[in-house]
């Protein structure tokens, strides 16, 4: 890989490397080293006939996989940083946001990734299922299970009604009507 293709690769997804890094990790520095990894490693590839897509696929599960090898490092030496060492960048714009994408945070790993990539990256459940080595069932599972975490964590329903109760239907079933 030659260095302008290499900061072409940044500037085009060079945000979504550290964002999923920081989702991950939960803590800025390690983001920044996860990071720098990730497109140390891309820079010593043969990366000649990638298209946009192959390319941010790999840098996705790159990042995943020295994220999982620096969380295994991390708790084997034990300690983190909290999520209020995170520059202002990486917050949300507005109070809503910032409320939701805490909530998000205190959710489990394997949760917090696949919203992550679901709602803040845009992939279908197929996809993240390629990049995570799960099946698309499997992600639509945590997605489901991190909407009804998010919803106790928000304060969703006052009186302990579920969507369905309120209308009768599964809230995230799709009918042909």
């Amino acid at each position: 890989m030659t260095e302008q293709e290499l900061r072409n690769a940044m500037t085009a997804h060079g945000d979504t490397v550290y964002r999923l890094a920081l989702c991950r990790l939960q803590n800025a520095a390690d983001a920044e080293d996860v990071y720098q990894d990730v497109f140390l490693r891309l820079l010593e590839q043969r990366t000649a006939g990638w298209d946009g897509g192959h390319l941010k696929a790999w840098l996705i599960r790159t990042t995943l996989n020295r994220c999982a090898d620096l969380g295994r490092s991390r708790r084997r030496q034990g300690g983190t940083l909290s999520l209020e060492e995170v520059p202002d960048l990486a917050r949300p714009v507005d109070d809503q946001s910032a409320e939701l994408w805490d909530a998000v945070a205190r959710l489990p790993e394997k949760l917090r990734t696949a919203v992550h990539l679901f709602y803040g990256e845009g992939y279908e459940s197929g996809e993240i299922g390629v990049l995570l080595g799960v099946p698309a069932a499997t992600v639509r599972s945590r997605l489901s299970r991190a909407r009804v975490e998010l919803r106790n964590l928000l304060g969703g329903f006052d009186d302990g009604e579920s969507v369905s109760q309120i209308d009768g239907r599964h809230p995230y079933t799709r009918r042909a009507e």
